[in-house]
């Protein structure tokens, strides 16, 4: 890429199309989830090559809960795998890994994997990876609204404290997201054009580029393309240039 490129600071990406590319190859649902890691290790090389300093990707909804309980199990033991085999990449590459969701939901032998990577590589510095486990956006900002509710309530004069409050970004601070920067660059596989309930506060101002290829197709040329496509976009955030 062009050095002087505008780089985003934080790329999510929404990673879709596992199922589909596996039943057009005559396979079952799962074998696309198990390609698709090849996609996130390009991505994640290419973000670091670029200069990015966040990669977010969505791994798994809270809606995603409702599907067949063959495929959900084995999501979670490919999350679990992975994690066991990616540990010493990722120290490598200087990879900071974090896990933002439902935690209550997920089963305690993965919870603790995760754990210990974040535990791991919570000194590395050249990139953070972000994986939405068990998230959803309207989860996450009802369990910001309670989590903030209680906090002040809790206060003398809390209930004042929030009618007199004029400042959304107060709120931020309640999400999981709390001290990451919103995305610059929201990336999209398969063809699909909308959010599915992901980010929904966080996006508010986040460019968008929808990518026609399903994911385990995603390469680093695809990432870098998304790149270049989000520098040439003009973000004025509501405001006149």
């Amino acid at each position: 890429m062009d050095n002087n490129t505008k780089i985003p600071v934080h790329v999510s990406i929404i990673m879709d199309g596992n199922g589909r590319w596996a039943r057009e190859r005559g396979q079952e649902r799962v074998f696309g989830h198990k390609k698709g890691i090849g996609s996130v290790r390009a991505s994640l090389q290419a973000a670091a090559e670029a200069g990015v300093k966040y990669l977010s990707l969505y791994a798994f909804s809270e809606e995603n809960w409702n599907r067949p309980q063959e495929e959900v199990d084995y999501l979670m033991k490919l999350m679990f795998q992975a994690i066991s085999d990616e540990v010493e990449e990722l120290m490598r590459n200087g990879v900071r890994f974090r896990v933002l969701g439902n935690r209550a939901r997920l089963n305690p032998v993965l919870l603790d994997a995760i754990r210990s990577l974040e535990e791991t590589t919570r000194d590395n510095t050249t990139i953070d990876l972000i994986i939405f486990l068990s998230y959803s956006g309207r989860w996450d900002i009802f369990q910001a609204a309670r989590k903030m509710a209680l906090e002040y309530l809790s206060r003398p004069d809390g209930a004042a404290e929030i009618e007199a409050m004029n400042d959304p970004a107060l709120f931020s601070r309640y999400l999981v997201t709390d001290g990451i920067p919103d995305p610059d660059l929201i990336i999209r596989t398969s063809g699909e054009q909308r959010l599915s309930n992901y980010l929904l506060w966080q996006g508010a101002y986040s460019e968008f580029v929808f990518v026609d290829k399903m994911w385990p197709d995603f390469g680093k040329e695809d990432f870098f393309a998304a790149l270049s496509e989000f520098a040439s976009r003009d973000r004025r955030y509501g405001k006149v240039k």
